[in-house]
């Protein structure tokens, strides 16, 4: 292993970085035998591509390795530090490495590559093209929003996956077998490995930091409650702005639309612990409220709004028992997105359709020289007419076929909403 060739003062995480693909723990969907990623080193010809995937599970790795195994000068940005004059010297590096007394090539790795912006990608693409490196980025976020199309179409797009917890567990084993850490009982390794949350790099930092403070107090075994103590309050599981939120709040709303409160319950409380802003929880049940389940339970939209402002009144942790409460809620009402489909569908008429005129009927007449005009004339007044409604009265532009934009659908108000309105669409048929 490479390990054994690591000073001992250096990090844990160099001491047991792998030294060839068979000491890489975890991502066999891809470097397993015969997996994509484990035939292109076999292949003996790199090619460009993105490795995709959450923080400490290997992009850094895969790329040195990458490196080794064809013998190429490895050279990285930081797309966080690094800008054009990063990139000018790299290609330099390359262009004295393929012409120098023995030519060699290169591979060119860029962390957070999603960082760069379109001009900063674009000046890799004519060295990609030509030959003179292979391009490796590392990135957090999905590349096909955060990388652009031109560079994009000149690499694989390899996804990796969080560890598992067999997999982290073997690290630590790793870090046990070169006794860079002391014996840890089940029940605190337990907690580690969920602690870790599926990254490398967190467990592998916290294993260092541990075997620090346990050094200094004569701790061996780690216990659970000597875990807890050190640990403090646990390190937040996601990015609150990176695609683990998204996917996460995805979960929640798919979770309310499928009427399935735990699973709500379990996705909302996943973004509180993930440090999301309960406001936005707040503004998102909202919107829950209006796009599926609309006019189903109007009482809906009246339960998240009470919650936003119960949020506000007593802030966290009180309010956010509220805003649970309304999570339930909304995940057990009866569900209907006619309402949204009829905005949608209206929205969508508009834009291709051309600017009628209102309705003389319809028009407002303030003026007497409107009404000379013909502004509001034979307009019925509603209230005045039998059940509040004037029956055979057009409403839309003269000419303009009924849209059917609103559909209810057969549960919870909608129901009497539907009946009410064929009712109505009866009364009006009958006056011909």
């Amino acid at each position: 292993m490479k390990a054994v060739h690591s000073p001992p003062h250096a990090p844990l995480a160099e001491r047991l970085r792998p030294g060839h693909l068979g000491e890489v723990i975890g991502q066999q969907h891809l470097l397993g035998e015969g997996m994509a990623l484990r035939l292109a080193f076999e292949s003996g010809q790199p090619h460009s591509c993105i490795l995709w995937g959450p923080p400490g599970v290997g992009k850094t790795t895969i790329a040195r390795l990458m490196a080794d195994a064809f013998d190429a000068q490895f050279l990285s940005i930081s797309a966080v530090l690094g800008g054009v004059k990063d990139i000018r010297e790299a290609v330099e590096k390359a262009e004295a490495a393929r012409t120098g007394l023995h030519p060699q090539r290169t591979i060119m790795f860029v962390d957070e590559v999603h960082r760069f912006n379109k001009s900063q990608q674009d000046a890799f693409l004519p060295h990609v093209e030509s030959g003179l490196f292979t391009f490796i980025g590392a990135t957090t976020e999905n590349p096909s929003f955060e990388v652009n199309s031109a560079l994009l179409s000149r690499a694989a797009v390899y996804v990796l996956q969080p560890l598992s917890e067999e997999d982290l567990q073997s690290i630590v084993v790793r870090a046990q077998a070169i006794q860079a850490i002391p014996a840890i009982e089940s029940e605190a390794l337990t907690r580690l490995l969920s602690y870790a949350d599926g990254d490398a790099r967190r467990l592998l930092n916290t294993l260092e930091t541990l075997a620090m403070a346990a050094r200094q107090e004569n701790i061996d075994p780690v216990t659970d409650a000597w875990l807890m103590r050190v640990l403090g309050e646990r390190m937040r599981r996601y990015d609150k702005g990176g695609e683990q939120f998204y996917d996460t709040i995805s979960a929640l709303h798919k979770s309310v639309r499928g009427s399935d409160p735990d699973a709500a319950l379990y996705w909302f409380v996943r973004m509180l612990d993930g440090g999301a802003d309960p406001r936005y929880l707040a503004r998102r049940l909202i919107r829950m409220a209006s796009e599926d389940i609309g006019l189903a339970d109007p009482r809906a939209l009246r339960i998240a709004l009470d919650a936003a402002e119960v949020y506000e009144r007593l802030g966290s942790p009180e309010g956010e028992l509220t805003l649970a409460q309304c999570v339930i809620y909304l995940a057990v009402a009866p569900k209907s997105n006619a309402a949204y489909k009829a905005y949608n569908q209206a929205k969508a008429w508009v834009k291709k359709d051309g600017t009628r005129p209102v309705p003389m009927h319809l028009r407002n007449a303030p003026t007497q020289l409107m009404k000379q005009l013909d502004y509001g004339k034979g307009y019925r007044y509603a209230h005045d007419e039998e059940d509040g409604f004037a029956a055979g009265d057009r409403y839309l532009p003269d000419g303009m076929a009924e849209p059917g934009f609103y559909q209810p659908v057969q549960r919870g108000l909608e129901i009497k909403i539907a009946d009410k309105l064929a009712e109505l669409r009866k009364k009006n048929s009958a006056t011909g």
